[in-house]
């Protein structure tokens, strides 16, 4: 007796349900490897890794976060200084940064690069190491090389901005309508002209935008600097811990908590006010 074919349509259905399950064999294998990579990293990095011995029972735990459950008031009016300073590296660290974008960002742009063979691997290498190397990094080499202070911490933050800014900025350029740039080169306008009358016109809502997020992350980061020498508050959050004063590092880190929310609140403003 001959065999009757097989519909194609119920041919289809079958081979597309095929799929699915093997989609989700797939898929339920890479979860159960990704299951194993993470409790091997916990057995690794945290169960093997961690001197349990020393640390003690959870009361011993307990006592040693309690020792800076509290605040050393006469320390406040010590750390008026190092909270300014902070926030100047922080806003000159940042302009320098931004000086620092315009060539970057300039080479860093596939349709305006001067030499594409030269001027964009070499920016955007130079973005890669920015973002690459941590500031407190920047900051140590920094003040190796021009001594403590406050001008090592401008100058790491400002290195470490280029990576973010210039990056984001190329990236805006890169995204432009070519129309208007066209347009005032047909009438013989120059570089100059194109990237102030048709470029920086398109680009400045975003590029303002992040000039003014990394402005913020940039407060975060120079109130650590100091932990190398780079003023600011960290400095003083350092001698606090080397003197064993938990109540004044409580103080420290309420000072930087405090700087931190002013300068949200102040960035949130200016970015409804110009953007």
């Amino acid at each position: 007796m001959d065999r009757q074919p097989v519909p194609a349509m119920a041919v289809t259905a079958d081979m597309i349900l095929q799929r699915r399950r093997g989609k989700r064999y797939t898929q339920a294998g890479v979860y159960l490897i990704l299951c194993v990579l993470v409790l091997w990293s916990v057995q690794v990095t945290i169960i093997e890794d961690t001197d349990w011995a020393r640390m003690g029972s959870l009361a011993e735990v307990w006592e040693s976060t309690n020792r800076f459950i509290g605040i050393d008031f006469a320390l406040f009016k010590d750390l008026i200084g190092p909270t300014i300073e902070t926030f100047m590296i922080a806003c000159l660290g940042t302009l320098l940064g931004v000086l620092l974008c315009i060539p970057a960002a300039w080479f860093g742009a596939l349709n305006i690069t001067p030499f594409k063979p030269v001027t964009y691997p070499l920016a955007r290498l130079m973005m890669t190491i920015s973002r690459s190397i941590h500031e407190i990094v920047w900051a140590l080499f920094f003040v190796a090389a021009v001594g403590l202070g406050a001008l090592p911490g401008i100058f790491a933050i400002a290195v470490r901005s280029v990576g973010f800014i210039a990056k984001m900025s190329a990236e805006a350029i890169e995204d432009i309508d070519p129309g208007p740039v066209e347009a005032i080169r047909s009438v013989g306008g120059n570089n100059l002209q194109v990237l102030i009358y048709a470029i920086l016109p398109q680009i400045l809502p975003q590029v303002l935008g992040v000039i003014i997020f990394e402005w913020e992350i940039n407060i975060r980061r120079s109130a650590v600097l100091g932990l190398v020498g780079a003023g600011g508050l960290g400095l003083v959050f350092f001698r606090q811990m080397n003197t064993f004063n938990y109540h004044g590092v409580m103080s420290v880190i309420i000072a930087i908590l405090a700087l931190i929310v002013l300068g949200e609140a102040f960035s949130h403003r200016v970015r409804r006010a110009i953007i």
